[in-house]
């Protein structure tokens, strides 16, 4: 069949429809869906009114597959004179002109909310004021709202029934029960973390399933929440800034406590839980040379801000922002975590305990805190811990053992004198502690150490390599060279390329010692496949890798000192560039349990 057989010309004719206004009822449920898309939207928008009446204890009972939702506050409720106007859409108390948008220190400003439930729901609102002597009820369906009175106690209940019921498309389109209740359950853990000094308590069915007590202190929120001991995993964040009146508090996670995924990341901004790509990039950035591939912090943030520096009304969730300055609050969150992270001294925190397999006796009243999402091989005892990953880190070398290790720093005494027993497996270092056994990798606690040398700019040395390897290179790889050749020479590194593809070294780190200058050059080249603000730090972590000191390698008491002395001085002591941990203690309490003796 031809080209010409298979098209059918046809004489469409356009007429002019008539333009029509559409009905009330109809526009609020056009509005209520960019509002009100699922249950826990309802939650949100309801919990927020009674966040702005100033209440202290909120409750939220939710039942029939989250179709049916109450929400209950002591907060200073709604007089009876505006209680028909709350339900009128753009009818609010929290702004009045124009200039308001711009100085905006509430939860909810647009007065859709109320009106948006009250288009796909069926809704009572009981609520007092301190100075009525009687409650008010509204009952609205269908945007149509009917009040009396009624006895209650003071603030406001909000009960919501049979969710949509009158637009089923959006029925249709609603998740399974347990779906749209975890919604609901995140959003109030959000918004609890934002607000610790009010009481909240979630019920499923009847059952309760969060609780906070409203004490005002964080870190006692999240572990009501989600059980993690804050004092042990957690650090607080704490920075003001009095120039541009900003400020920043919360907590982060220590290095070595780390989660799966980066749901575990609340950002609220004046109080606000919003989604911040500013914010949440800081967070990144400031994390990235001390966490695992595929691991992320806890980090609960506020960042307080002059209203009229930030616009939350783009979109009617009003979870996006706009900031004045952007670079301005990436650079003091970045700060304020680093900050955090980097003070974290070796006295403060305990180091997380792991489970042990030959440890499997404990008392049953015996508490102690294992991560969920530690990963790291356990700790056996009678056989060599397997190598992991980076396996060319673990290359024997011709190592003196009655000469002094290579590229540390001459140090007096440490402050905190440690009692190492010796060595497990030419690998790891063993140190008797008052409360355990710790145990750390020598490799990569020197790596840390020297990795932080480079990026203070402590040693910048190189040696000259009169006799040289030589490398064939292909077009990329000489590209890539002579394009980071500049950064290289910055890095105590510089080379020759003849013929148009002949590689030699000409001078390398003095710290690089007994290194394969072939896996060295492999490394180069593979750290330039990198992000452009990455490179340099590949390269400091590739020099510092190389050079420390490798697994299998053998000791004398002297060069182990040594070698915890100085990394006991690093900041991110916790894990090694490549973010794996360097140290860990297993407890006193779990050995002597082990052996069934009650110390």
């Amino acid at each position: 069949m031809g080209y010409e057989e298979q098209t059918v010309e046809k004489n469409i004719v356009f007429e002019p429809k008539k333009i029509q206004q559409l009905s009330e009822d109809l526009i609020n449920k056009i509005a209520a869906g960019e509002v009100i898309d699922r249950p826990s939207a309802i939650v949100k928008e309801l919990v927020e009114n009674s966040i702005d009446a100033g209440a202290t204890k909120i409750e939220v009972k939710i039942s029939n597959g989250t179709r049916d939702i109450r929400v209950a506050d002591n907060g200073c409720g709604i007089d009876k004179n505006d209680i028909q106007l709350a339900f009128k859409k753009h009818a609010t108390s929290k702004i009045k002109t124009v200039d308001d948008l711009w100085n905006i220190s509430s939860l909810g400003f647009r007065g859709e909310a109320l009106a948006s439930i009250v288009a796909v729901a069926k809704v009572t609102c009981t609520t007092r004021t301190k100075n009525a002597q009687n409650a008010i009820r509204a009952v609205g369906s269908d945007s149509v709202i009917e009040v009396s009175q009624v006895g209650a106690g003071f603030g406001t209940t909000f009960d919501v029934k049979d969710l949509f019921f009158n637009t089923p498309a959006r029925l249709k389109f609603m998740k399974s029960d347990k779906t749209e209740f975890a919604a609901i359950q995140e959003m109030i853990q959000a918004i609890a973390l934002s607000n610790p000094k009010i009481s909240f308590e979630l019920f499923n069915n009847d059952k309760s399933v969060l609780k906070t007590t409203g004490t005002g202190d964080l870190f006692s929120t999240v572990y009501e929440i989600f059980k993690i001991s804050g004092r042990n995993n957690l650090v607080e964040l704490n920075k003001s800034d009095l120039l541009s009146k900003i400020k920043i508090t919360g907590v982060c996670s220590n290095p070595d406590f780390t989660r799966p995924t980066k749901k575990n990341l609340y950002i609220f901004v004046n109080g606000r839980s919003v989604k911040c790509p500013v914010i949440l990039k800081s967070i990144d950035t400031a994390y990235k040379r001390t966490l695992p591939i595929g691991k992320y912090p806890f980090v609960v943030l506020n960042l307080e801000i002059p209203f009229s520096d930030v616009d939350v009304n783009v979109h009617p969730t009003k979870r996006e922002l706009r900031y004045r300055n952007p670079n301005q609050i990436f650079n003091i969150v970045y700060s304020a975590i680093d900050m955090a992270i980097s003070n974290l001294s070796y006295k403060k925190p305990e180091i997380k305990t792991v489970n042990v397999d030959f440890l499997t006796k404990t008392n049953e009243d015996e508490s102690v805190y294992i991560p969920e999402n530690y990963t790291q091989q356990p700790f056996i005892i009678n056989k060599q811990e397997p190598i992991r990953q980076y396996s060319q880190d673990f290359e024997q070398t011709d190592f003196q053992r009655e000469e002094p290790l290579q590229n540390f720093v001459e140090m007096s005494e440490p402050e905190q004198k440690d009692e190492i027993i010796g060595q497990y497996a030419n690998t790891y270092i063993m140190i008797q502690k008052p409360d355990g056994l710790e145990i750390v990798d020598q490799h990569i606690a020197h790596e840390r150490f020297l990795y932080e040398q480079l990026l203070e700019n402590k040693d910048k040395n190189s040696q000259i390599l009169l006799i040289s390897e030589k490398f064939d290179l292909t077009p990329t790889d000489v590209e890539l060279l002579n394009s980071n050749k500049a950064l290289l020479q910055k890095f105590g590194y510089d080379f020759e390329i003849k013929d148009g593809n002949i590689f030699t070294f000409k001078k390398i780190p003095q710290m690089l010692t007994n290194v394969s200058l072939k896996e060295l050059l492999a490394n180069l080249l593979d750290d330039f496949q990198a992000n452009a603000e990455e490179i340099e730090n590949k390269i400091l972590t590739t020099t510092a890798c190389k050079a420390a000191v490798k697994a299998n390698t053998k000791l004398n008491i002297f060069q182990m000192k040594e070698l915890i002395a100085n990394w006991r001085t690093t900041k991110n002591w916790q894990t090694c560039p490549h973010g794996r941990p360097i140290s860990v203690i297993i407890p006193h309490k779990k050995i002597a349990s082990f052996f069934l003796r009650q110390e």
